[in-house]
């Protein structure tokens, strides 16, 4: 065909639509001045010189392009009709891609049919599938009939989302979306700054190249994890460490797409590698897509630096040309795409109502309509939308929805739910208790949960559940109960009352048991029960021996308040006088044992703690000692002899004689007088009683005498002096 060849070719894509018709009226006329293009290079002198030409005039394409339906278990032709108009018989291979929304290891293109003249290939990595002439150039109706038979199906049994796919005479990935083509240039251990440049020098039927600039994920996927192996892309942070740009492509798309280092964020879209970029040993500054060794998700990237390693994961084994989107250019038409959607119900939102009612509920597809339905299978198709609001329902029903795309899948169920307004079936009111303290409300409720306040409208929840417990309360008050169902609330709240009761109000007690003698115990709180720990359960026990008692008081129902009585029961001993010790007008009693609990006297009326008396009077006398509670007492008599200081025996009838008072009582005294010479003066006794200062009838002298005083052969001598005064 000579050195400047010209061709024209038309592909038309149809689906089965009402449009089908389309294809019989595609323009086949062959626009003038279209730029050739050799089959032997796309970079010929001629084509360089022409590369605006042909970019604005590239092969026309025409298509119609329906959005077609997939269901999963099934196969599905990616197109309906195809035309091809190539008078120059430029095309040798067409290539077919799913370029959108692809998984590797379960999205398959695959031939069906019989085409003699054409041989397919399928590359999973790629997502791509090849048709190429067996022998020779295959004609352009062997090619419409094999794209036709070209068909998707995928091994997921619940596949979702949208597989776009791209058909092109040309091997570089394509994009629909921004029309632009995707090539991977193998050339191990090529630098970056080497890459760029080489990027920057290709064309692609008349598009210039550059390293890719990658904006979105779907651009990612292909030029990526879609490739046919890692290299370089066009993003660096050699201008300033950790803000990444694209620094090749159009300016449009020379943005800053990454602040920071491995914890960095993105303003735009990025697509590292986990723990990417880390900038190792500090000289790490292009972007790079990883190599296939290196664990992490398949296409994201790390930072190399400029040369990369010299061998291994970390070398760069070539670089990633974008083509499209240059000052200028075109969008060729070299190639069209069609595109499946997988619909499948993604969301269902149920709803509910009290007693009946209409209930809205919702769903929603990855894509398609969804459709309403009262039966799993069959059944009457009820509403199309994303939402459905019943008839009024006083059960719960069941719908179902579908995503509208015809397929035998099961249809997902959606409930509407009719709930029964709850009520409040039981309490333990009233809710009693003895005293101020903690106290538990109970009730129980036909369905749901119960919801516990302090008023009988509005305020606070103060508890949930069946049981309820206020950790202190001192007075009478109301709480109340509200059943609550699944967001049905029965509004008439049932009141639960708290009684607190004064329990019975008891003393302890000390008391005395006498020896030998039976106690009783009082309760002392009439119209009770009692319970005496000696197990009695009368108002009052007699007992005998000393001990700790009690008695538990319990008021009558509905009170039953119980309140402890202690009481606590002592023996006393009886008391015994050992001797009683006088000394002139001063008493002391002793007792052969001493206790707390005695009290004494010297005239049996009043009683005292000391045993000790003075001033007791002359004569005899009788000592008292008894317990305090009268359970006992001992006596014993004592005679006080008190003997005078002195006398005035002068006949005036005061002091004229000296005696011993209640000597009298003692027959076998005898008190011996003497001067202060020692000479005996006189003997007193019972017989004589009183001595009047004379001896043989003669007055003595004043002066000192003294006395000797012995009451019996058993009793100490008590020895002293008195004053004679004239």
């Amino acid at each position: 065909m000579g050195k400047h060849v010209f061709f024209k070719i038309i592909l038309v894509l149809v689906f089965f639509t009402s449009e089908i018709n389309h294809a019989s009226s595609f323009d086949y006329t062959t626009k003038k001045h279209i730029s050739s293009k050799t089959r032997n290079t796309l970079n010929s002198p001629q084509i360089k010189k022409n590369r605006k030409l042909v970019a604005s005039t590239a092969p026309i394409l025409i298509a119609q392009n329906n959005n077609q339906p997939y269901c999963p278990g099934t196969s599905l032709n990616i197109v309906s009709d195809i035309a091809i108009a190539d008078p120059d018989n430029f095309i040798t291979s067409i290539y077919i891609q799913i370029s959108s929304g692809y998984i590797n290891g379960e999205d398959v293109l695959s031939l069906a049919g019989t085409h003699p003249s054409i041989t397919g290939g399928w590359d999973g990595l790629s997502g791509k599938f090849t048709l190429t002439g067996i022998t020779g150039q295959p004609s352009t109706a062997a090619f419409i009939a094999a794209i036709k038979d070209i068909k998707y199906s995928s091994s997921n049994t619940s596949p979702s989302g949208i597989r776009s796919f791209s058909i092109t005479i040309g091997q570089a990935n394509y994009l629909a979306r921004n029309g632009h083509y995707y090539e991977y240039i193998p050339n191990p251990g090529i630098s970056w700054t080497a890459a760029k440049a080489a990027a920057e020098n290709s064309t692609y039927f008349g598009l210039k190249g550059y390293l890719a600039t990658i904006t979105a994920q779907d651009e990612a996927q292909l030029c990526g994890a879609q490739a046919n192996g890692n290299g370089w892309i066009g993003g660096s942070d050699a201008e300033t460490e950790g803000i990444w740009k694209w620094v090749t492509g159009p300016d449009i798309d020379r943005v800053v797409f990454w602040n920071g280092g491995v914890n960095g964020t993105s303003p735009t879209y990025s697509n590292w590698n986990t723990g990417e970029p880390n900038n190792s040993n500090g000289i790490e500054h292009y972007a790079h897509v990883k190599a296939p060794g290196v664990p992490g998700t398949p296409g994201s990237w790390n930072d190399l630096q400029l040369n990369g390693d010299a061998t291994g994961n970390y070398q760069a084994k070539g670089y990633i040309v974008e083509y499209g989107g240059m000052p200028g250019e075109l969008p060729l038409q070299i190639s069209t795409s069609t595109k499946i959607s997988i619909p499948k119900i993604t969301n269902t939102t149920p709803s509910q109502s009290c007693d009946s009612g209409s209930v809205t509920l919702k769903a929603t597809a990855s894509d398609g309509t969804v459709n309403w339905f009262d039966a799993a299978t069959g059944g009457n198709l009820l509403a199309i939308g994303n939402s459905y609001s019943t008839p009024n329902l006083s059960t719960t029903t069941t719908y179902y929805v579908d995503a509208g795309a015809n397929c035998s899948a099961p249809r997902t169920a959606i409930i509407a739910t009719i709930n029964a307004t709850p009520k409040i079936t039981s309490t333990n009111t009233p809710a009693t208790r003895c005293s101020s303290g903690a106290v538990t409300l109970q009730a129980t409720v036909s369905a749901g949960i119960i919801n516990w306040y302090s008023v009988a409208t509005d305020g606070a929840i103060e508890g949930t559940g069946t049981s309820f417990t206020i950790s202190s309360i001192s007075q009478n008050t109301t709480y109340y109960a509200e059943a609550q169902n699944n967001g049905c609330t029965n509004r008439n709240r049932t009141p639960v009352d708290i009684k607190i009761y004064s329990p019975p109000f008891v003393v302890d007690q000390e008391l005395t048991l006498c020896k030998s003698a039976t106690l009783t115990l009082d309760a002392q709180i009439p119209n009770m029960s009692y319970l005496w720990s000696t197990g009695e359960n009368t108002q009052t026990i007699s007992i005998k021996t000393a001990g700790n008692y009690y008695v538990d008081i319990t008021s009558p129902a509905p009170e039953n308040c119980t309140s402890r009585k202690k009481i606590s029961v002592v023996e006393h001993n009886t008391p015994e006088i050992d001797r009683v010790d006088v000394n002139e007008t001063t008493i002391v009693i002793y007792l052969k044992k001493e206790e707390a609990y005695f009290e004494y006297s010297v005239d049996g009326t009043n009683y005292q703690n000391s045993n000790v008396f003075f001033n007791v009077p002359s004569g005899l006398q009788t000592a008292y000692v008894r317990e305090v509670n009268f359970c006992s007492y001992d006596t014993k008599t004592f005679i006080v002899l008190i003997t005078p200081k002195f006398f005035t025996p002068n006949n005036d009838t005061y002091n004229d004689v000296w005696e011993v008072k209640g000597l009298v009582n003692y027959p076998e005294a005898e008190v011996s007088i003497f001067d202060r010479f020692g000479k005996l003066i006189v003997i007193l006794n019972a017989k004589k009683l009183i001595w009047d200062g004379t001896l043989n009838t003669s007055l003595l002298p004043a002066s000192d005498y003294w006395y000797i005083l012995k009451i019996d052969n058993l009793t100490p001598e008590v020895r002293g002096h008195f004053s004679l005064k004239r």
